[in-house]
């Protein structure tokens, strides 16, 4: 996977998704843990109100039965030899003091009357928690009945240890899930990034697949796809237009040109092969007709280029004596304009078409002899540097500035000190399309000085 979606930085939208999934995951379980823990500590609670509540109704029943002496009988009795070594018995006469009972003396709170009370009691296994139903006699007397909350200490300590370890399984967890959620998001906007990178390449018959879910990526799928069907429409529209323009102007202007070579043909017959000039002029017309007719020929070419898309079924054209054969056919001009041309190639074999592939080759050299300037040096380089087949085109001219250097793929563009030289301007729109039509770029860069023209093409077998 690319960049954008691979890595997980603490910025990008993949890791604060994982984040908030694990975090939404690891409250939701300490909310149910929390939930838990209350709802049993609330059962560990009533089931000891109920059993204090019956044993201290036992007992105001036996004092009823035998009145203080017995209850406090029973109460000694228990002390002495208790059957749960939990219970707590007290007696309090009215005036407070300790009849009967464990503790030699007691809170404040535990002599207040009728009720429920909570207090520490010091054991050797530590503080222990107390409680009671305090329950006024008839005669004045308060009865002390109580547990001690062994069991309920020992749930909770449990529950903390137990909790401890599940809150790190969870956060383990709650990681993993939202790491996995956002894996499969990014997996999702993969898909979608993939495709739009390739038609912004050029390959505009591509769409993002529909899974008919009608979730948030399957509309997004469908509005893309619609924006991209639209886009084609007019882009159709547009290479249809230029297509029906050029061939309907190129056919008078042919009409146009063969005229005048017919003209020009008859005044050099009727001068006998004297100059005179009309007949220069004739020669002129017949030249820019020429040029219109050439510009109008490349125009229909680049629409046609640019209609096309890499195919896996493409032949597979060795470059190294393409490359070599553009290179001898410039030879002659860069020798005319003692400009020494360098060329190193190696073996590299693409999948896409040999003849637009030569006039790539061919426009890039036309291009740097045009401007490298007399006496100086281009030079062309064909290697594989292992992730590509480069193409580098370089000379020492005067360059072009980096901020134009875009704006010179357009067609028709050209820059102020180069209107007066020869070309209809479509050059390097032709080489840009080739480029793209082999899932390939194109680049400008400085050479220090002049322009270095840098075409990245994808080895044989690597498109898709």
């Amino acid at each position: 996977m690319s960049g954008i979606v691979r890595r997980l930085t603490a910025r990008s939208t993949s890791a604060r998704l994982a984040l908030a999934v694990g975090g939404l995951f690891l409250a939701s379980y300490l909310l149910l843990g929390a939930g838990v823990y209350a709802a049993v500590s609330a059962i560990f609670a009533q089931d000891l109100h109920e059993v204090i509540r019956l044993d201290s109704a036992d007992l105001v029943e036996l004092y009823r039965e035998s009145d203080y002496a017995g209850l406090r009988t029973e109460i000694t009795e228990r002390t002495a030899a208790p059957d749960d070594d939990n219970a707590v018995y007290e007696l309090i006469d009215p005036a407070g003091n300790l009849v009967a009972g464990q503790f030699a003396s007691l809170p404040v709170i535990a002599r207040s009357g009728d009720g429920w009370v909570e207090f520490d009691e010091n054991s050797p296994d530590g503080r222990v928690r107390v409680v009671a139903r305090l329950k006024k006699l008839k005669d004045g007397s308060i009865l002390l009945t109580g547990r001690r909350s062994h069991n309920q200490a020992r749930f909770e300590a449990l529950v903390r240890k137990t909790s401890l370890y599940a809150l790190l399984a969870a956060a383990g967890l709650g990681g993993l899930i939202g790491w996995l959620t956002a894996r499969l998001v990014a997996h999702r906007l993969e898909s979608t990034y993939d495709i739009t990178r390739r038609v912004g390449a050029g390959e505009l018959t591509l769409r993002i697949p529909e899974d008919g879910s009608s979730d948030a990526f399957d509309r997004l799928a469908k509005r893309i796809n619609a924006m991209l069907d639209r886009i084609q429409e007019l882009l159709d529209g547009v290479r249809h237009a230029t297509d029906h323009i050029a061939h309907d102007l190129r056919t008078p202007l042919t009409r146009l040109r063969n005229r005048l070579e017919d003209m020009r043909s008859r005044r050099a017959a009727a001068n006998h092969g004297a100059s005179d000039r009309f007949a220069n002029e004739l020669e002129e017309a017949t030249a820019e007709t020429d040029q219109l007719l050439a510009t109008f020929a490349a125009l229909l070419r680049l629409t046609r280029i640019e209609a096309q898309t890499a195919r896996a079924d493409d032949p597979l054209v060795e470059l190294e004596p393409l490359v070599q054969d553009a290179a001898e056919l410039y030879a002659p001009i860069a020798g005319e304009r003692g400009i020494a041309l360098d060329v190193r190639t190696g073996h590299c074999k693409l999948r896409g078409d040999a003849d637009q592939l030569f006039q790539l080759v061919a426009n890039l050299l036309d291009n740097a002899l045009k401007y490298a300037g007399r006496g100086s040096r281009v030079s062309l380089d064909l290697h594989d540097d292992g992730h590509a087949v480069r193409i580098v085109v370089g000379d020492h001219g005067a360059g072009i500035p980096e901020a134009d250097r875009e704006r010179v793929f357009d067609r028709f563009v050209r820059l102020e000190e180069h209107r007066g030289s020869a070309g209809s301007g479509l050059g390097l729109s032709l080489v840009r399309a080739i480029a793209h039509r082999h899932g390939g770029t194109i680049s400008l860069e400085d050479n220090a000085p002049g322009l270095r023209a840098v075409v990245r093409l994808p080895h044989a077998g690597a498109r898709g």
